[in-house]
């Protein structure tokens, strides 16, 4: 449910009622990585090229965990919406389960990380700074995997507020800490980068705690079982797992591809690595507010499809391609007229001849992404609603055959022959990508069987998922057990 007063169902106001705390908490995350970014380019032009590099390679190994963690939402949305609030704690609980483990596995990468960053082959200099971010990026990884698990406890219900103050608390920390580690204030050595990773584990940590405090509220203890329905359940994590890795996968293969993207593109040169991380890091202007559209999306379709009503669900679909296509036309039009007034913050406080070789490049990059944004909104909002109703391996097999051939391969062409103007050839085949995905996605969405996939129980009289079944019919909601739990009963 979306507030005391219910909406009209698949309407705008819904639609953006459920949006608007999640656009703001991803723009919370653009506007956090810009910052981090912006301090970096004030501190010195290599340690905002080796910032992105060394994020991009983190969020190639988070990705895959975050976001099978944050299928939770999906099956949070869809127990809402058949009305079993019990069976609610019990998958959060599994999440929880999954995001500790994992995190704890990212311990394992420290060690590592000088091995790691020497794969993108770029300069001495700029492998000292990635591995030094790399190692403080991997310990806040477990606490954006816990909130990833307890934000989608507060999305799938609609409760998208405690979302955004989740994440307000976490800019607040970091954007403070960062001013305060990387200049070295209030009495504090500068660190440069290092501290831009330490303000990273603090912003997360302070969101982590928060969320989990929040979450355990007695009232969402006593009526959807937090806490008390979070032991290891092997069925009900089993079937996570199904649904969720596949999204995990899917993200995973497309932050990979844009990775490696990014580190061809630095053997290219370093001026090129800067011109493109800084376009990368405009790119979320536009990215990331779609990106909150497209969860309220995921969690109205998961809704309408546990109330067993798919009309309302596609209609809720249209909604939000609506709404995302006019945003992002809006956004492409300011990369195009007012490329120079976007880079103002990036501008370090010596301008030398590097940062002045970056500043040329990044107009022409902006156009690109002007060129595709509508795309990528387009794609954004079908994938999620695919993964709204259960169609994550469809998504998840699209994204693998189509960002290496179209993405990771010109890129690599590029910097091992050396082409002329090799960078801006990388970039238009990246708007080839998100042309022919969206395309892929706009007809799965139209003729494809997402209206029938369910994630959650069925009745006992039909045959039940097991975690290794695929997306199955639901029953109607007439004839659900809407009593039942898949925890440790009552």
């Amino acid at each position: 449910m979306v507030g005391s007063v219910r909406p009209t169902r698949a309407s705008l106001v819904e639609l953006l009622t459920l949006a608007w705390p999640l656009i703001l908490s991803q723009s919370i995350w653009t506007f956090q990585i810009s910052l981090d970014r912006a301090f970096l380019s004030q501190y010195s032009t290599a340690n905002v090229a080796a910032g992105m590099s060394a994020v991009m390679m983190f969020w190639m190994f988070l990705a895959l965990f975050q976001f099978t963690t944050n299928y939770a939402t999906t099956f949070v949305a869809q127990y809402t919406g058949a009305n079993q609030p019990e069976n609610v704690g019990p998958v959060i609980g599994q999440a929880l389960w999954f995001a500790v483990a994992s995190g704890l596995l990212f311990l394992l990468l420290i060690p590592l990380s000088d091995v790691l960053v020497g794969l993108a082959g770029h300069t001495p200099e700029l492998q000292q700074l990635e591995s030094v971010y790399f190692r403080w990026m991997c310990g806040s990884a477990m606490p954006f995997l816990i909130m990833a698990a307890a934000t989608s406890f507060f999305a799938g219900r609609g409760d998208t507020l405690s979302v955004m103050l989740i994440n307000v608390l976490g800019l607040l920390v970091n954007g403070v800490a960062a001013y305060v580690l990387i200049f070295g204030k209030l009495g504090m050595p500068p660190m440069g980068i290092a501290g831009a990773g330490l303000a990273t584990v603090l912003g997360g940590w302070a969101a982590a705690i928060f969320s989990l405090i929040l979450v355990l509220q007695p009232k969402f203890i006593r009526t959807y079982r937090n806490g008390v329905g979070w032991a290891f359940n092997a069925a009900l994590f089993g079937r996570l797992m199904y649904f969720g890795l596949p999204q995990g996968v899917g993200t995973a293969i497309e932050t990979t591809s844009f990775s490696l993207f990014l580190i061809f593109i630095g053997r290219i040169g370093e001026t090129d690595l800067a011109a493109t991380s800084i376009a990368s890091t405009l790119n979320l202007i536009a990215f990331l507010p779609m990106m909150g559209v497209g969860q309220a999306v995921e969690v109205l379709v998961g809704q309408r499809l546990g109330e067993n009503a798919p009309i309302e669900a596609e209609r809720s679909t249209w909604t939000g391609m609506m709404v995302a296509v006019s945003f992002t036309a809006v956004i492409a039009v300011i990369y195009a007229a007012f490329p120079i007034q976007l880079i103002l913050p990036f501008r370090p406080i010596q301008i030398d001849e590097a940062w002045l070789a970056v500043e040329q490049r990044i107009p022409l990059l902006l156009l690109f992404i002007a060129a595709y944004c509508l795309f990528d909104s387009v794609q954004i909002i079908f994938a999620y609603s695919l993964r709204g109703a259960g169609d994550t391996r469809f998504v998840t097999v699209v994204t693998a055959a189509l960002s290496f051939p179209f993405m990771v391969l010109p890129a690599w062409l590029a910097s091992h022959y050396r082409w002329e103007r090799g960078t801006e050839i990388a970039w238009a085949w990246v708007c080839l990508f998100l042309v022919l995905l969206a395309t892929v996605l706009y007809l799965r969405h139209r003729y494809g069987p997402w209206r029938s996939m369910r994630v959650i129980e069925m009745h006992p009289a039909e045959p039940t998922p097991s975690p290794t079944a695929g997306p199955v019919a639901i029953a109607p909601k007439s004839e659900q057990v809407l009593s039942g739990g898949v925890g440790p009963s009552k």
